[in-house]
């Protein structure tokens, strides 16, 4: 760097600590001697520190860290295993559930009983903003109740095969109940009392939140002192962060990405099998709730026989090779990964979808969409091109380069493909509530329980008119996918309900309302000099950030951090990330001062 870009930058950073907000001084404050500390570095914002409201990974993550659940998969087999529930027993009819609720503490002292599980499931059952982020896990509750404190009682309509995977954190009743507007609280009065093994002391938007070991936590406190979760803008100033040291673990890397830590001596490289599918959303013809068009998706993408074609269309090799560097697996399946093998879903036989342009344009051909001069195919009436959008994020490289590809082979079928770029909230707004698409990507981490996953794709999920609703994926209504979903819902042997699931898939997979990719690798990377120990899960080739469990983080062990002022202390890494969420310092001296918001998958 020049002589003046050295003092241009100095002069950026200088301006950006002095504008710096009062409620940020404690991260600028040295850590006291002997703390062990891990940092661990993400690219995605919260959406909301509410476990009413929140459904983006990093928010869903740090909810398990902090609160307690009926069950939590098991670290080794993601099994169901007790955790505010130590026990549980269901009637001969399967339709009513006892749990025994654990004798323990809130973070504040107050005793945890099931009086605060069923204020909980009553909430997200009563109030329609607090079905935000999980409200079809009690679609089919009847009733909550408890019959004394240690005594939970779950009656419901029919008999529920994922009643021991629920998703909802259990909240403190004696805090929420005192909560007016529960879509509009944020949660955001610290320290927040939670029953899980860390709690949130601090939070500061788009830059960091500080979590603190649970000394009154029921397995017994962490061994790390205190947890810090710093946010960086783009995932390069993240790596770079890692490099340098100011930050210890990062995960949900690409590649790309991933292939840059190779050789660092001072880092591993964490490399299995991962729990999303990335996928692209057919906009097949968006309706609301009740059955009313919205959005502007092109009409021939209603027609399963286009959406089959586009299916041939794509190389999914190729985009394992060129798009993900080889680290995904070519998705010849649907919405759940590889890595829950009980409920995977692989097409074999006639139902294989595999790379064939011919075959592509031999549907489109019989089907009637005739190439024009420029090879360009018109709808059978002649009326409109199969001219067609493809909606991406903004700044991400991984998703143009698959625009690129798709570009090509979407030509070679007739069907003229242009880029959309969109920022994270519009791109929601757009694939999620308003239409305003053709085709896009997608993508969702998946739970060992897929029921979640499965449920984006139902009827009731799909927006109201004024724009509301419970999280559609791909506005799909199907009456035999509905059919399939409730019959795994009351099907409580697990092989058969597996089998259910699986025709849920094929049925996805056939009439394509979205079409899978690939399973991307889960990539992530952390320091072993900061990092003494730590456990994924599951305990065998699983995930450490982004893990579908308290398990990893819990289980971490670090190195104490040294003297007040020397290097490496966990709050110089708070302010080293708000700066790299903030500022971006530029060859010639100038840094740029417009923020832009995060581009990583918005969804969970």
């Amino acid at each position: 760097m020049t002589r003046m870009g050295a003092r241009l930058a100095a002069l950026g950073l200088t301006l950006l600590l002095a504008t710096l907000p009062a409620t940020q001084a404690m991260a600028r404050q040295a850590p006291e001697p002997g703390k062990k500390i891990v940092r661990l570095g993400v690219t995605q914002a919260v959406d909301s520190m509410s476990p009413f409201l929140a459904v983006r990974l990093i928010a869903s993550s740090i909810h398990r860290w902090t609160y307690g659940y009926l069950t939590v998969p098991d670290p080794k087999t993601l099994q169901p295993s007790p955790d505010l529930a130590e026990s549980w027993t269901t009637s001969d009819d399967k339709l009513t559930w006892t749990f025994k609720i654990r004798d323990t503490t809130w973070s504040d002292g107050r005793p945890v009983t099931a009086q605060d599980a069923v204020w909980t499931f009553n909430t997200v059952m009563t109030v329609d903003a607090a079905k935000q982020a999980n409200g079809p896990a009690v679609e089919n509750f009847e009733r909550v109740t408890a019959t004394d404190d240690r005594t939970l009682v779950i009656k419901t309509k029919k008999p529920q095969a994922s009643m021991l995977e629920n998703p909802i954190p259990i909240v403190p009743k004696h805090v929420w109940e005192k909560v007016g507007d529960i879509g509009a609280f944020e949660n955001d009065v610290y320290p927040v009392v939670g029953s899980g093994p860390f709690v949130v002391v601090e939070h500061k938007k788009d830059a960091y939140v500080k979590l603190k070991a649970n000394p009154g936590y029921w397995q017994g406190a962490p061994k790390i002192d205190e947890l810090h979760v710093i946010f960086y803008e783009n995932p390069e100033a993240a790596i770079a962060g890692l490099k340098k040291g100011d930050i210890d673990l990062i995960g949900r890397l690409d590649a790309a990405q991933f292939q840059s830590l190779a050789g660092n001596p001072d880092i591993v490289q964490w490399n299995t099998p991962g729990r999303r599918a990335a996928y692209l959303q057919i906009n097949h013809g968006a309706q609301t709730i009740d059955n009313k068009p919205v959005g502007d998706g092109h009409p021939a993408l209603k027609d399963p026989k286009v959406r089959q074609a586009i299916h041939y269309a794509i190389d999914k090799q190729a985009l394992v090779d060129q798009v993900q560097n080889g680290l995904a697996v070519p998705a010849d399946g649907s919405i759940v990964p590889p890595m829950y093998k009980d409920f995977f879903w692989q097409a074999e036989g006639d139902d294989l979808v595999t790379h064939d342009a011919a075959r592509a344009n031999r549907i489109l051909d019989e089907a009637g969409y005739k190439k024009g001069p420029d090879g360009v195919r018109t709808m059978p009436d002649g009326k409109r091109k199969l001219e067609m959008r493809f909606s991406i994020h903004t700044d991400t490289p991984v998703e143009d380069k698959l625009a690129q590809y798709l570009t090509g082979w979407f030509k070679d079928i007739g069907i003229a493909l242009s880029t959309k770029k969109l920022e994270p909230s519009k791109f929601t707004e757009e694939t999620g509530f308003t239409g305003l698409f053709d085709i896009a990507i997608s993508g969702w981490s998946v739970n060992p329980d897929p029921e979640e996953i499965l449920a984006t794709h139902l009827c009731s999920r799909r927006p109201t008119a004024g724009g509301e609703g419970g999280g559609t994926e791909s506005f799909y209504c199907d009456p035999a996918y509905e059919k399939l979903y409730q019959e795994q819902l009351s099907e409580l042997d697990r092989t058969k309900r597996a089998d259910i699931i699986k025709q849920m898939q094929k049925r996805l997979y056939t009439d394509a309302p979205v079409i899978a990719l690939y399973y991307p690798n889960n990539l992530e990377g952390y320091r072993k000099d900061q990092i003494t120990s730590i456990t994924s899960m599951p305990e065998e080739k699983g995930l450490l950030y982004g893990a579908s469990g308290y398990w990893p983080v819990y289980s971490l062990d670090a190195v104490a951090t040294p003297a007040a002022g020397s290097a490496g202390g966990s709050s110089t890494g708070l302010v080293v990330g708000g700066v790299a969420a903030v500022v971006i310092l530029v060859a010639g001296g100038f840094f740029l001062a417009r923020r832009r918001r995060s581009v990583a998958d918005d969804r969970e």
